[in-house]
């Protein structure tokens, strides 16, 4: 997926604000699996949200003003009621690696209790594993 860099994006220095990424990787997240034909927002209807319970990220390199990213995402590990996957932030004209993170998510249902994974998700998360 590619994200453009706006002005609103940076701070003072035409530097993107750090908090962003954890934005471009969520939307990173949502590409991915609508790639593979399943919508977050179906599956939130149907009772399974995804809440990220742990978030590790390293920057690499700053991204600026007009760059144009390429966010990657790829599964790294698959349980019962939780996935995990890692993430890049890539400026797309030379490749660079800006970003990299990993981020743990769990399947909850009403009241934020841990539940399994629904078919549909565990079966493209374990095609791509």
């Amino acid at each position: 997926m590619e994200i453009r860099v706006y002005y609103e994006d940076t701070d003072a220095g035409g530097v993107v604000y750090h908090s962003n990424y954890l934005k471009y990787f969520e939307r990173g997240r949502t590409e991915f699996l609508r790639e593979k034909g399943l919508s977050v927002g179906d599956l939130a209807q149907r009772g399974h949200v995804f809440p990220v319970v742990h978030l590790d990220i390293d920057y690499r390199s700053p991204a600026l003003h007009d760059d144009l990213l390429r966010v990657e995402t790829e599964v790294l590990e698959v349980g019962k009621t939780s996935f995990t996957l890692g993430q890049q932030v890539v400026r797309a004209l030379d490749g660079k690696l800006l970003a990299d993170g990993k981020v743990k998510l769990v399947c909850v249902g009403p009241g934020m209790k841990a539940k399994r994974l629904p078919e549909e998700l565990l079966q493209v998360l374990k095609e791509q594993d």
